[in-house]
């Protein structure tokens, strides 16, 4: 075997490694983008705890048809960078939605969540929620709101006795 195909084999690892490990991935056309924009995209990428990879898709192809994950050959052309978003599902796709806006020659070809294709709409719309945290503010805020509502009306008889008592008084 060549150094080369053994080289080959790591890398193919590598990839593997980091789609298991991955909450989402999202691959990204980059053709068009200049060296500048592309240091602010990766930069952009590292900030948000995502991983931004430039490989070859036969490479990346052959990683994805050995954890299983099929028909994506069609999908794998031109030149495609691959964002790998690790924390959250929709880190990836926020940061690459918001680099269209500045570099207008990109796009959003797919991706994958969950281990499954997710389209270009899939991932702009995914891009669109918030985040895990947020989500989990948000229903918790949702469940405290009845026991929250429940204190405000048993607490509103006592209170009301309260002001009726201080309404006497004051009259004496």
């Amino acid at each position: 075997m060549s150094a080369n195909q053994d080289k080959k084999k790591l890398i193919v690892e590598e990839i593997k490694e980091k789609i298991e490990k991955a909450k989402s991935i999202v691959f990204i056309d980059y053709r068009g983008l200049n060296v500048n924009n592309d240091m602010k995209l990766r930069r952009e990428f590292r900030k948000n705890n995502c991983e931004y990879k430039v490989y070859k898709n036969r490479l990346v192809l052959r990683a994805l048809n050995d954890l299983g994950i099929t028909g994506f050959e069609e999908r794998l052309q031109n030149t495609l960078s691959v964002a790998f978003s690790y924390n959250d599902e929709t880190d990836a796709a926020r940061v690459a939605k918001n680099a269209l806006a500045d570099n207008p020659t990109i796009a959003i070809k797919f991706g994958i969540v969950d281990k499954k294709f997710v389209d270009e709409d899939g991932i702009k719309a995914l891009a669109e929620l918030p985040s895990r945290e947020v989500l989990i503010a948000k229903l918790l805020g949702q469940l405290n709101a009845p026991a929250q509502q429940l204190c405000s009306v048993l607490s509103a008889t006592s209170r009301n006795l309260v002001y009726a008592l201080d309404a006497i008084a004051n009259k004496q």
